[in-house]
């Protein structure tokens, strides 16, 4: 069990499996989380949990102890197998159930795993609930139940409902996708059975890449995070475009007929234009993160729209889109999410939303793409020995200030430390790539030489 710092974080409970994420504390997990969960439950019979996974070989491992924690405290479980992760959040926001669990690391490497937990209404964990159920494992532990003969939860296993999943993906297009060739690389992850069936089944010309459910080549050379097989074979194949999904597919990558590669930020300008030419975008508005390029902005206050920043992580462009009932937000890491469908990003429906478009427009995805032209941009991520803390230091601060005085208003300097990794993260966005490059070099030399 992991004594020291905060378990949750940007996106879950995450770390190397059996060594940072290990059986006992995902057992502990199952028994705080699903206690925290179902604790308001006043229905008949016991409470129950969904619990769904991506293809990783540690996935069955920490499944089990999931399970173990759950019915430990008195919780039903229904195993979905391996789903994507926004079909979790679906069928928990549409089954009668008090909370839904997904076993992934997204696009983390194969030794990576994680643990996020779905609310009854489908939605990720706010912090204050993450910190309640950490003080259940940290100073409460002792007050869980242990309920005894009937009282124990029982596991049943229904991969059958994720065609539930399937069917509501289909009925969120209004039209087929005959006549477009379409690539998809499945990352050999947790879209390997969902993406092609719904795409098949639009009657798209399809091929499929990348789609064994093998937990050893999840993420491997494939998928959202290296995207080049899926570029080569649309462009020689002659296709309209590709989608790449990461392992639990609540994420894509898009690429155009001309083997371009478009990310979150192009996504995003492509549907919220759309929606707001047809009167559909609520209040005119997208909301994003910090990370989305100042290019996005233009182009949707150029449009009559406006651009609404949240903190970093896709749940909270989640609450804020909650909070005034906004309809489409996302990320540049292309977590998108349309809030009219699904309450976290969705990759799947995020490639049929777009492909929809493509059909209804008569255009090719990279002429749709030219409604944003992204500002220079710089990315950095530093390795660091010690990441906490890092805000505290003043050198790095110096160097902070002095980058955002040489941009000036014609850009921008954003750092903030990894959510999963040893990391901190530098982004430099402005109209002068030259200086942003040296820029750049002069705050990851002195974060380097801070924190390691």
């Amino acid at each position: 069990m992991k004594l020291m710092g905060r378990l949750f974080g940007t996106d879950g409970v995450r770390g190397v499996a059996n060594k940072e994420l290990t059986g006992e504390l995902a057992y502990q997990l199952g028994r705080a989380g699903g206690f925290y969960l179902s604790r308001n439950y006043r229905g008949q019979g016991k409470a129950v949990m969904l619990i769904g996974k991506d293809t990783r070989v540690s996935g069955d491992m920490l499944e089990s102890a999931l399970v173990a924690g759950m019915t430990s405290v008195g919780i039903d479980v229904i195993r979905l197998g391996i789903i994507p992760t926004p079909g979790v959040a679906y069928l928990t926001g549409k089954l009668d159930v008090q909370g839904g669990v997904m076993i992934s690391a997204s696009h983390n490497p194969i030794a990576d795993n994680g643990i996020k937990f779905f609310n009854q209404s489908g939605c990720k964990l706010t912090d204050q609930s993450e910190d309640e159920i950490e003080e259940l494992i940290f100073k409460r532990y002792q007050e869980l139940p242990n309920p005894t003969h009937q009282n124990v939860g029982m596991a049943d296993d229904n991969p059958q409902l994720v065609e539930q999943y399937i069917d509501y993906l289909l009925s969120t297009v209004k039209t087929d996708f005959s006549g477009l060739k379409i690539v998809l690389d499945c990352a050999n992850g947790a879209a390997y059975r969902v993406a092609p069936a719904v795409l098949e089944g639009l009657k798209a010309e399809l091929t499929v890449i990348n789609n064994h459910p093998d937990g050893n080549k999840i993420n491997v050379d494939c998928g959202s995070t290296h995207p080049g097989n899926l570029q080569e074979k649309v462009t020689s194949l002659g296709a309209d475009l590709g989608i790449a999904h990461d392992g639990d597919a609540d994420r894509i990558v898009m690429v155009d007929g001309e083997g371009q590669v478009l990310d979150g930020d192009a996504v995003m300008a492509i549907c919220a234009l759309d929606l707001l030419k047809r009167g559909e975008l609520k209040d005119h508005t997208l909301v994003t993160t910090a990370y989305s390029n100042l290019g996005l902005k233009e182009a949707l206050e150029q449009a009559g729209g406006r651009l609404v920043i949240t903190d970093n992580g896709d749940r909270y462009v989640l609450q804020e889109m909650l909070a005034h009932d906004y309809n489409l937000g996302g990320e540049k890491s292309g977590h998108i999410i349309f809030l009219d469908y699904n309450r976290t990003g969705d990759g799947v429906l995020t490639a049929l939303k777009l492909v929809e478009i493509v059909k209804t427009s008569g255009q090719s995805l990279n002429k749709l793409a030219q409604v944003m032209k992204p500002w220079p941009q710089r990315l950095a991520n530093v390795r660091v020995q010690v990441k906490e803390g890092w805000s505290e230091n003043n050198l790095i601060g110096q160097a902070i200030r002095r980058a955002e005085e040489k941009l000036g208003e014609d850009g921008r300097v954003f750092v903030r430390a990894s959510g999963t990794e040893p990391m901190i993260r530098v982004m430099l966005e402005g109209k002068d790539e030259k200086l942003l490059v040296a820029l750049e070099e002069q705050l990851v030399a002195v974060i380097t030489a801070e924190l390691n």
